[in-house]
């Protein structure tokens, strides 16, 4: 048998233009605000772990590199993801 995880009442402000957008989601999924708006979440953060992931495999790769092309390579991949493109 499954046991259902504690769910937390939370209230969030969403700027007019976004909630318009969660709702016409909801309503194309034929499911709730509520429910599109945990999903978003949880991709958002499974999203940031999976990039920290890779950083941090990069950097890993960086430390054991010894070929100067290959770390350049790796060093401008870094710096693409810390300050973006």
């Amino acid at each position: 048998m499954t046991v259902a995880a504690k769910q937390v009442r939370q209230s969030v402000s969403l700027p007019a233009r976004l909630a318009r957008r969660v709702r016409t989601l909801a309503k194309n999924r034929k499911t709730s605000t509520n429910r599109v708006l945990v999903e978003l979440i949880e991709l958002g953060i499974e999203s940031k772990e999976l990039e920290k992931s890779k950083f941090l495999e990069l950097a890993d790769q960086l430390s054991a590199a010894s070929d100067p092309m290959e770390r350049k390579r790796i060093k401008d991949t870094l710096a693409d993801m810390t300050f973006g493109k």
